[in-house]
């Protein structure tokens, strides 16, 4: 049932322990299903007249989440999956990941309930409460 179901799963990734339960259970699906996994991760656009000011800071995270997708891919790949990683740039990162989804033409999304942004939700994480909300394909949301 699930073979011909779930070919392509999105997973946005932050490098939180929940992000990671997220991935865990979409290399589970996968497995069940004959699935490729492509992760993602968005990292902010600053202004212009800024970006001198936050070229430390954004090192810092472009490597910190080329190092946490490597180890998504090593994880995946001892489970005999495939996974590709890529990292997006821009300020809203449910409409990013939303458009990520659609043009990658994903069957479903596979994410932690919270992760490391600002929480304005209690229950979910800002990101995805407004994945749920604006998804057209299917969200699995991890605890």
């Amino acid at each position: 049932m699930l073979k011909n179901r779930f070919k392509k799963i999105l997973v946005p990734l932050d490098g939180s322990p929940n992000s990671i339960r997220g991935l865990n259970e979409a290399i589970s699906l996968a497995r069940l299903s004959s699935s490729q996994i492509t992760a993602i991760h968005v990292l902010p656009i600053y202004p212009k007249n800024l970006v001198g000011t936050f070229d430390m800071y954004l090192k810092y995270k472009s490597k910190s989440a080329k190092d946490f997708l490597g180890r998504a891919k090593t994880s995946a790949a001892r489970h005999g999956i495939e996974l590709s990683q890529k990292i997006l740039f821009g300020n809203d990162t449910v409409r990013i990941i939303i458009n990520y989804a659609k043009t990658s033409k994903s069957d479903i999304i596979v994410l932690g309930a919270r992760g490391t942004g600002n929480q304005k939700e209690k229950f979910l994480g800002s990101i995805s409460n407004g994945i749920i909300y604006v998804s057209k394909i299917p969200v699995m949301i991890v605890k």
